[in-house]
């Protein structure tokens, strides 16, 4: 038997989405090419197991999934976008090269965390860049659970607090559906530990 390639099994999950969420084939082939470019920097670097890994894919599902059918340049700035780890950028070249300037454009308008003017920053934004940014960022707090570092735990809690979900509020009821399921679900485990 052979051993199956995760990220490949999350590219057909991608490419299934897309298709039965309505996009055309030009723009599934392109959120495709977007799912590769954004798994270019994790190949080799992490371990297929590790939570960071199918990111990029993750990403879009929550979008098609949550949302509905976007924008191509929506699905594909959200798989290339990367806030918690500088080692898994795509180089904005490298994007603006493969998936063109109105993706590029999108990925380098979205603030990373930490600012202090996150939520007004968050809030500005194209909604198709702040839908990416929210999809994006929601993936990474499905696996916070996983480090073991309360004082992390609560920082994020914070932020989370305080800016991505009064902006997912203001932008998709789902999406702020999810963002109050997660800050429950922190809750529970910080007043349990």
């Amino acid at each position: 038997m052979s051993e199956v390639d995760r990220a490949e099994e999350m590219a057909a999950s991608v490419e299934r989405a897309g298709r039965a969420h309505g996009l055309a084939p030009e723009a599934v082939e392109f959120v495709g090419r977007a799912y590769a470019l954004g798994m270019e920097p994790r190949r080799g670097a992490l371990d297929e197991h590790n939570p960071a890994y199918l990111h990029p894919g993750r990403c879009i599902l929550i979008l098609l999934q949550d949302v509905g059918p976007l924008p191509a340049a929506v699905l594909a700035a959200a798989a290339v976008h990367e806030s918690e780890e500088a080692r898994f950028r795509t180089p904005p070249a490298d994007v603006r090269e493969a998936l063109g300037r109105e993706v590029a454009d999108l990925v380098e308008s979205i603030p990373l965390p930490g600012d202090e003017q996150l939520a007004a920053l968050l809030v500005t934004l194209d909604e198709g860049a702040r839908l990416a940014a929210l999809a994006e960022r929601l993936d990474h707090l499905r696996h916070a659970h996983l480090r073991e570092d309360p004082a992390w735990w609560r920082a994020l809690r914070e932020e989370t607090r305080a800016a991505w979900a009064p902006v997912a509020e203001r932008t998709h009821p789902r999406l702020a559906d999810r963002y109050r399921a997660w800050l429950r679900a922190m809750d529970r485990r910080l007043a349990g530990e």
